[in-house]
């Protein structure tokens, strides 16, 4: 310790657990843990749903002719006693579905996580940062940021247990993955208002 550091008092938050967060009440707020510490954000409003939505339905096109997983929205993600969160679209491989589903919710890192970015700088930090390191830090093979903002679609790779930044991609770009296999999504149509 050195001389700086012996003056000051070091208080440490208590860990809030995933039995603590069962103990929240259901009021249309989403309550996620991350190392411990609570995040709390409010239901999505129409225009996150609706690129929700699309993609939804590309996943489901897809995975008609390509039978290699399944996809699902807003399912809890429980990956420790202090790491609990409700990714907002998540795709496993058929032959993993098995091995990380207990419970009715995730208990292992997805295959693919995509996140849409709500409005506001602490929506923006918890997705960029906080959930971009537990998602690595549990074996997320490849994390999609959806940013209404920008009109842009931010795709990260798993490589030495680092979730890095491979494309940013926006208008006429066309999303695709090593995962899927003949998948091609144009950015553009995410974000077309009705």
């Amino acid at each position: 310790m050195n001389t700086e550091e012996a003056g000051k008092v070091f208080s440490a938050k208590p860990l809030l657990t995933v039995a603590y967060l069962d103990t929240l009440p259901d009021d249309n707020n989403r309550y996620e843990l991350i190392e411990g510490e609570l995040f709390v954000s409010c239901a999505p409003g129409l225009p996150h749903q609706l690129v929700l939505h699309r993609l939804q339905v590309a996943f489901a096109k897809y995975l008609e002719t390509h039978r290699l997983g399944i996809v699902a929205p807003g399912a809890g993600a429980v990956f420790s006693d202090y790491d609990a969160v409700i990714p907002d679209l998540v795709f496993v491989r058929n032959e993993r579905w098995d091995q990380i589903v207990a419970n009715e919710r995730f208990v292992a890192a997805p295959d693919l996580v995509i996140e849409v970015v709500s409005a506001g700088k602490e929506n923006q930090n918890r997705d960029l940062l906080a959930k971009r390191r537990l998602y690595a830090k549990y074996g997320v093979e490849e994390y999609w940021i959806v940013d209404r903002e920008n009109l842009s679609v931010t795709i990260f790779r798993l490589h030495d247990r680092r979730l890095v930044e491979t494309a940013t991609l926006g208008g006429t770009d066309e999303i695709t993955s090593p995962l899927l296999p003949g998948f091609a999504l144009n950015v553009n149509t995410l974000f077309i208002l009705p």
